[in-house]
């Protein structure tokens, strides 16, 4: 993990809870991560993606951090794209075409996305090999920032129940846990 680390990142070392938290996603365990921000959470699903042989799907609800995202990984070597209402029907289109193929590493998607029958299809037709949540905090009714089309999230677990999940957010009280990963369904997650 080191060498992948530096040739994606160009970082020598992991900040603190980095490296186990990327062990526990390698081993397919659902995981709830909670860091502050700028603490590197994103790190804690992207090298996992390189790595594993599928497809990451990363649920984002911030248009702008996607793009920062795709553009950053890309920057670095790493196959990224994004889904979003920036995007028209063949861009998007384009992007399922070569998620299809294998051609894509990460693909980042809007929670609204799962509202979409069309969209869930898609998926049936891709290797899904870990699914990433980030701003957890927005599926519970207790976040401050509370968002319904999150809860439409709870569909993953059905479509997916073997594929591990890790949530993400930067700040979570007691409560907000509890509701995360029971809205996501996440099973012994550390």
């Amino acid at each position: 993990m080191q060498t992948l680390l530096k040739k994606y990142f160009g970082y020598d070392e992991f900040r603190p809870l980095q490296e186990e938290i990327i062990n526990n996603v390698l081993e397919k365990k659902d995981t709830l991560v909670i860091m502050p921000t700028g603490g590197g959470k994103s790190l804690c699903y992207q090298l996992p993606a390189i790595q594993l042989d599928g497809l990451t799907l990363v649920i984002s609800p911030l248009i702008a951090l996607m793009k920062d995202q795709v553009d950053a990984l890309k920057a670095n070597g790493v196959s990224a794209e994004f889904i979003n209402s920036s995007l028209d029907l063949n861009e998007i289109l384009e992007i399922q075409r070569r998620a299809q193929k294998g051609e894509i590493k990460i693909l980042y998607v809007a929670p609204e996305r799962f509202a979409v029958e069309a969209f869930r299809k898609f998926l049936e037709t891709v290797n899904v090999q870990l699914i990433a949540i980030d701003e957890a905090h927005c599926i519970s009714e207790w976040g401050h920032d509370f968002r319904p089309e999150y809860r439409n999230l709870k569909k993953l677990r059905q479509d997916f129940p073997k594929i591990p999940v890790i949530a993400l957010t930067a700040t979570a009280t007691i409560k907000v846990r509890r509701d995360i990963v029971e809205q996501l369904n996440l099973q012994d997650a550390k």
